[in-house]
């Protein structure tokens, strides 16, 4: 049976395993598309079962392949996915920042050849040194090595953890997930799923089986934990103000632009002051904190005066160690300050020798020399709450908020996705706002500057926004809440080690031949 048909395939017996793999290989060549396929299932696409399916693509893919053709599928699948995924870099880097297009694509191109290197190590070294195949392979190690590879991801060099499976599943009971063992624990479920119907497709009866059991138990302990709540309130609902000033990335910056933006802000603010906190979006006003003393104690009289606080992103200069941050004022009984952890690469920083830097900010490259601020800073004090601050991207980064949860009672995130136009990033970034407030227990306040502004409730669901690209201000009251999750408890740990557990049971053969010969 050397040709067969797709035809074929559908009718051959399921213990025909030969023939169906040898039948999957005509369809090998398409990983990079199917690896495209995997982008619709984040929003605003939100096709969640191609998730799924398309990593069963890669796993029969990696079926039976030699390393080297396990390594170049692995990668074109996950180049299709970055590819897909984050072509809005373009715009940024290009369209806003100004680059050269050769070294605009340059920049995207690498990103995605890092993040598809990752996967070929990985389908490389599952062919080479994990020994186990049947649904030792297909239910455990195969599951396990992706999520092990996207927490690796996460952290390694700094870290990119777009794109992570488990946010696909945000509208789906395994979302329940989400509190217990954070995005990973969820990601590792949506593998699950993939390496059971893998099984499902190669498997004996029983095999079979156990795999549908498999996806069965998954989905219901997903909806056994979708609608508990693990926190409780904790005090009497906020009245906010989200205030959205709409100013095109393209103006922001520009000299004539600053009054009005300042102008704008401000007429937003007047008409909601009394409200008990007030949030303006990351780097609202166009300048420095230095250069904008009068305006921002003018803004803080006002406010305090109404009985409003107010928070607001702010670039602010450090004299003393003379460097920019990126940063968060809070203005209510005194001002507090938080710093950027997380900066972005290419965009806030360079991780480029210094004389690379110096050439590249003589390209008119958005280049801003930011200093990243310490971990673990403290919940800013706002209008009576306690205020878990995030900037921009850095929400992506989910077990370096846990520490502030012990005593924040809201979760505030400031963005600029104006960088990226109008494309997926800001659906996608508000996505994984919501995985973040589901994951704590608490509602999470997002101010961006041209959308998309939301309020989120504590189970990520949205409760309201404001229309992308127009002026406004989204109000609403929000409830504080205390308590920890059990994620907000434990992190990530428990799903990195049980991970690890199920990937060293494909070594289980070797110990097992190991015995053998010794007896």
């Amino acid at each position: 049976m050397n040709n067969i048909s797709s035809e074929q395939l559908a009718t051959l017996p399921y213990t025909d395993y030969a023939s169906r793999v040898r039948a999957f290989k005509y369809y090998t060549h398409l990983s990079l598309p199917v690896g495209a396929l995997v982008s619709l299932g984040f929003a605003p696409f939100n096709l969640w079962p191609l998730a799924i399916a398309c990593f069963v693509f890669l796993f029969l893919a990696w079926q039976d392949a030699t390393p080297g053709e396990a390594a170049k599928r692995g990668f074109a699948f996950t180049a299709g996915t970055y590819l897909a995924g984050t072509y809005w870099l373009y715009h940024s880097i290009h369209t806003i920042g100004n680059a050269p297009v050769w070294l605009t694509l340059f920049v995207m191109l690498a990103l995605v050849a890092i993040m598809a290197a990752y996967m070929a190590i990985v389908g490389y070294a599952l062919k080479r040194w994990i020994p186990a195949q049947g649904w030792i392979r297909w239910l455990l190690v195969l599951p396990a090595a992706i999520v092990i590879l996207e927490w690796f991801r996460g952290w390694f060099l700094s870290g990119f953890p777009w794109l992570a499976l488990g946010y696909t599943q945000i509208d789906t009971w395994l979302a329940g997930l989400a509190p217990v063992g954070g995005i990973y624990t969820v990601s590792l479920a949506v593998t699950l799923c993939a390496g059971a119907v893998t099984a499902l497709v190669l498997g004996t009866r029983n095999i079979r089986i156990a795999a549908a059991s498999i996806i069965a138990v998954v989905w219901l302990v997903g909806l056994a934990l979708h609608d508990k709540e693990w926190t409780r309130p904790n005090g009497k609902p906020v009245s906010v103000a989200i205030v959205q000033g709409a100013v095109p990335q393209t103006m922001k910056w520009a000299p004539e632009q600053r009054d009005r933006t300042i102008a704008l802000y401000s007429g937003l603010t007047r008409e909601h002051l009394g409200t008990q906190l007030i949030i303006w979006p990351e780097a609202a006003l166009p300048g420095l904190s230095h250069e904008l003393t009068d305006v921002l104690s003018a803004q803080w009289t006002a406010a305090h005066t109404a009985g409003s606080a107010l928070v607001l992103g702010q670039v602010r200069y450090d004299f003393e160690e003379q460097v920019y941050f990126n940063a968060v004022l809070a203005l209510d009984q005194e001002p507090q300050w938080y710093a950027k952890r997380r900066l972005v690469p290419f965009s806030e920083y360079f991780p480029l020798p210094k004389w690379a830097t110096e050439w590249l900010r003589g390209m008119d490259l958005p280049y801003s020399g930011f200093k990243a601020g310490v971990d673990n800073q403290d919940a800013l004090d706002a209008a009576g709450q306690k205020l878990a601050m995030t900037i921009c991207y850095e929400d992506a980064y989910a077990s370096e908020q846990l520490e502030v949860l012990r005593t924040a009672t809201l979760l505030v995130n400031v963005t600029n996705d104006a960088w990226f136009g109008d494309s997926t990033a800001a659906h996608q970034h508000l996505q994984i706002s919501r995985m973040r407030a589901l994951e704590a227990g608490r509602q999470l306040l997002r101010a961006a500057n041209d959308g998309i502004s939301a309020i989120i409730g504590a189970n990520g669901d949205i409760e309201k926004t404001l229309p992308r690209f127009k002026p406004g201000v989204l109000t609403a009251d929000v409830l504080p809440r205390a308590g920890l999750t059990p994620y907000a408890k434990v992190g990530n740990w428990p799903v990195v080690i049980v991970s690890f557990l199920l990937l060293a049971a494909g070594l289980w053969p070797l110990v097992a031949g190991s015995r053998r010969r010794s007896e």
